[in-house]
């Protein structure tokens, strides 16, 4: 018995020096460009550092935690646009994205290829000079949009500079770029069994029907994971409204996104402009935080209504 254990131990080893050497490039990476930036960014956080005058920099504590979270004024207003703007983009996303793979799922539909690598299409375009091209189609006066509308007599509206407005528009950008969502959607529903279809429809289940108590179920870990990737998206929502307005929150404070936009842009000015890189670093680890607990929230709640095969 000794004399087995012993090779098997020494297997053991060899595999794992071998497998700690060829990662090793992975683990120093990861901690010269991330780890220790991060742990920087946190120390940074607790002192009132410049970076023209790095000599001068003083501990304060949580002094910079406290302005962020209680002293800043605009950071209730920016809780409030980021809500309104993910009760519209996320469910408007999430839907699209179905309904656009149920079409492209059906037997029936002619040139499904085409039609699939369309919807993707856009994905891999250059998205800065994607979101600039649709600054111009969307332009009050010469927008091909607008042009249209006047064309049939109908006045023109500002896509850009209407508050009540800059929602939609802003979650038309995003559907434009949907493609991977469609694609992962489209995936979920080509692997749920034929049979229970087959099943519902002997037992005289109809389409919406099917839809509820089938296909629903059996995707619901697609869907929940769409989701995870659409709030991490709005975390990172900045190219689109810096690009349009360059971080301004034009129109009327309208797109000051609080754990996205606003924060990255106020982040950026704090630390870069400002040179307040204490405060700036105070910011993304906000926004870092609330990430966190938004992903916690969405996997405790996952339990009640994702389903997992064998669970």
């Amino acid at each position: 018995m000794t004399a087995q254990i012993r090779p098997r131990k020494r297997l053991m080893s060899n595999q794992t020096k071998w497998f700690l050497i060829f990662i090793s490039p992975w683990l120093i990476g990861f901690t010269i460009f991330y780890a220790l930036p991060i742990i920087a960014s946190f120390i940074f956080s607790l002192f009132d550092f410049n970076l023209v005058n790095p000599e001068e920099a003083r501990y304060v504590g949580f002094a910079n935690w406290q302005r962020a979270i209680f002293d800043d004024p605009q950071v209730p207003q920016a809780f409030l646009v980021t809500f309104k703007f993910a009760l519209i983009s996320l469910p408007v996303g999430l839907i699209f994205a179905m309904a656009v793979a149920l079409v492209l799922n059906s037997p029936r539909l002619w040139g499904k290829n085409l039609f699939r690598t369309l919807f993707y299409m856009p994905t891999v375009f250059p998205f800065v000079a994607a979101v600039l091209i649709w600054a111009g189609v969307l332009n009050e006066q010469s927008g091909w949009i607008n042009l249209f509308l006047k064309s049939i007599g109908l006045e023109s509206v500002r896509w850009l500079a209407d508050p009540s407005v800059i929602y939609f528009t802003y979650t038309l950008l995003g559907i434009w770029g949907i493609g991977n969502t469609i694609l992962i959607t489209l995936a979920g529903l080509q692997n749920v069994p034929t049979v229970l279809y087959e099943a519902a429809e002997i037992d005289g289940a109809s389409y919406w029907q099917r839809m509820r108590n089938v296909t629903l179920p059996m995707i619901s870990p697609v869907i929940f994971y769409n989701l995870v990737l659409g709030v991490i998206g709005l975390m990172q929502y900045f190219l689109q409204p810096f690009v349009m307005n360059g971080g301004s929150g034009y129109p009327e404070g309208s797109t000051r996104f609080i754990m996205i936009y606003f924060y990255m842009i106020y982040f950026y000015k704090q630390a870069f402009n400002f040179f307040n890189m204490g405060y700036g670093a105070t910011l993304a680890w906000l926004i870092f935080l609330v990430g966190v607990v938004l992903a916690g929230a969405l996997f405790g709640s996952a339990r009640r209504w994702v389903y997992y095969a064998g669970e």
